[in-house]
């Protein structure tokens, strides 16, 4: 592919998509209303579909819808979620496509009883696993891998649901945050990699379990601890029972959390998102400096990167860019020239700020390069006098099979074309990434060790189902469209 090329690609894809939201509470008799709220709060993860599954100890109640949150649900579907126990998730599909027959808690009923389940990451082996339970005869209901794990616990021959689910994840490969409940208990298991974040905490005498802690804060509970990795905690009316029954392996935290995933104000891996992404402008300030006036963020999720550039190089930060959050999707639009104002309905620079004025604009990531292309349009027609890209991340040269939705190899822009190349087709005065050591220099947490595959290719978890793979595997199971499913 060549740069001419990369210019009619969708806009959507100018950043790595979301994965998904997961929410659970024990023991409150607002369970549903507060996993709704908890939902709300994790919408950034996925807005593709939602679902609550609620429990009063004798039922599984369940309703999920596509779209976010606010449109799915409303107060009559909460109160037809009784029960002092739920689990809830915000789906961006990574494997499987975006129908409502893929939507989450996903539920089934075996001789282990009614089991239910809500999964963020991406589990690496689905396809082998899944290809040899259609052998004997297993049919599945849905296009996700997290399917394989409910198939699995119900051939184990266990009695007990714990050690079903065990039994199950000893078989599986991949990165798995989880919930998984019945009647009368609920559990959280992270894969002993520890890809996806998940955390622990109080409110009250019920406990919560979320993909990050801002769905804590909206609900006035209390932060306890991370879910470890390779963790697996079960909640009762007796309280919670932490047990460790994998192998271990080595620690794989997504270092995407830190850059762009996750909200500001939460705290992943036991730190503040906040204070890691401005550490993490300070130290591209000292890695890449430049001459220039000003500052400026592509918001939102740079904004943090740019502050800490600012404070570290004193070049004045200014919002120059102002983005709106009331657009929706445009690559539906019937002609390529309406699509391409697809950016310019989204972003708009400040004229008057950045007329004359050498600017540095710091990004999180670059995928493909179309939209920050327009972008820098935006700022040239401005009156920018020049313009300096700063990456607070290095350049995205692989996909992610972890459950990010990056693009292809061939269709990454870094992983095809050298800096200086990246530099001509974007038309700015320099650029320039985050190397990987000033990165893990950045981070600088001892005792945890970060997941880099989509910068250098190693993958620290077996791919075996993806050996020599180019394509992107997310459809692997569709067939046909299955949009009325």
């Amino acid at each position: 592919m060549n740069l001419k090329d990369l210019s009619v690609l969708d806009d959507e894809n100018y950043r790595p998509k979301e994965e998904c939201g997961i929410f659970g509470i024990y023991g409150s008799p607002h369970a549903s209303n507060l996993t709704y709220l908890g939902l709300y709060s994790l919408q950034h993860r996925g807005q593709e579909s939602a679902g609550i599954a609620s429990s009063d100890g004798e039922h599984i109640y369940r309703y999920a819808g596509m779209g976010e949150v606010n449109d799915v649900f409303n107060q009559e579907h909460i109160d037809n979620l009784p029960g002092c126990m739920a689990i809830g998730h915000n789906r961006y599909s990574t494997t499987g496509s975006s129908y409502l027959r893929n939507a989450q808690p996903f539920r089934a009923t075996s001789v282990l009883g009614p089991i239910v389940l809500s999964h963020n990451g991406n589990l690496t082996n689905a396809g082998t696993v899944r290809h040899e339970l259609e052998a004997k005869g297993h049919i599945f209901q849905t296009t996700i891998d997290s399917e394989v794990i409910v198939h699995l616990m119900a051939r184990s021959g266990k009695e007990d649901i714990m050690d079903a689910l065990v039994f199950s994840l000893i078989q599986i490969k991949g990165a798995y945050s989880l919930l998984v409940m019945n009647r009368d208990r609920l559990f959280a298991v992270r894969d002993p990699h520890g890809f996806r974040p998940l955390s622990l905490g109080k409110l009250e005498d019920s406990w919560v379990v979320a993909s990050e802690t801002c769905a804590f804060d909206i609900i006035g509970a209390t932060y306890e601890r991370d879910v470890k990795p390779g963790e697996l905690i079960e909640i009762t009316a007796a309280g919670i029972r932490s047990f460790f029954p994998f192998e271990k392996q080595d620690e794989s935290l997504c270092i995407f959390e830190y850059i762009y995933f996750s909200r500001p104000d939460s705290r992943i891996f036991g730190e503040s998102v906040y204070d890691m992404r401005i550490k993490l402008g300070r130290m591209l300030a000292k890695q890449s400096p430049v001459e220039a006036d000003i500052v400026v963020p592509i918001p939102d999720s740079s904004n943090c990167a740019a502050l800490g550039y600012s404070k570290e190089s004193g070049i004045p930060f200014e919002l120059a860019m102002i983005r709106s959050h009331y657009i929706g999707r445009t690559f539906i639009e019937p002609s390529q020239k309406i699509r391409d104002l697809g950016v310019k309905l989204k972003f708009n620079v400040v004229a008057s700020v950045v007329k004359d004025k050498r600017v540095v604009v710091v990004d999180d990531s670059i995928m493909r390069g179309t939209t920050m292309r327009k972008i820098i349009k935006m700022f040239r027609n401005a009156g920018a006098k020049e313009v300096h890209v700063r990456i607070s991340a290095p350049p995205t040269k692989f996909p992610c099979y972890y459950g990010i939705d990056i693009p292809t190899h061939s269709e990454l822009i870094a992983a095809t074309h050298t800096i200086d190349e990246i530099r001509k087709y974007l038309r700015v005065d320099s650029i320039s990434y985050m190397t990987i050591d000033t990165l893990i220099e950045a981070v600088d947490i001892p005792t945890q060790k970060f997941c880099t595959a989509c910068f250098d290719g190693y993958y620290p978890c077996q791919l075996e189902d993806l050996e020599g793979c180019e394509e992107n595997l997310k459809f692997q199971f569709d067939e046909g469209n299955g949009k009325y499913y």
